[in-house]
């Protein structure tokens, strides 16, 4: 996908995280889904960033694995994220199964982008 897609879908990613932590923060009155917003916003804007840090990575180390990382970040936080932002909703409590799918998916994301700064082609300068 065009380096540009990436950034656009990172960006979004963070906006509706920063979204969803003032929601949390100023549109709810239960503490349950103050937390899970929270949380998701938390998750999801750290994980925005990490997929503008794998093209750093991409970039600097000329390492493809890790537009590999950027796809698991975004999947993870996408089911991570709106599954705590759907119970925080009301959704039934059985949303809550696919979180940890997502939270598997970003640990996968973190050692492939290990992997692609261990195996790029090119030292980056400091």
């Amino acid at each position: 996908m065009e380096l540009r897609i990436w950034l656009v879908l990172a960006s979004l990613s963070g906006f509706v995280a920063v979204a969803a932590g003032a929601f949390g923060a100023h549109g709810v009155e239960d503490p349950r889904a103050k937390a899970l917003l929270e949380t998701g916003g938390h998750y999801q804007l750290m994980h925005a960033l990490a997929v503008f840090a794998c093209f750093v990575v991409w970039r600097l180390l000329q390492a493809p694995a890790a537009g590999i990382a950027a796809w698991l970040f975004l999947a993870g936080s996408l089911i991570f994220s709106c599954s705590l932002y759907a119970l925080a909703f009301g959704a039934p409590r059985i949303v809550g199964a696919i979180t940890p799918i997502g939270g598997l998916l970003l640990l996968a994301g973190w050692l492939a982008l290990a992997w692609a700064a261990l195996a790029g082609t090119r030292s980056a300068p400091l």
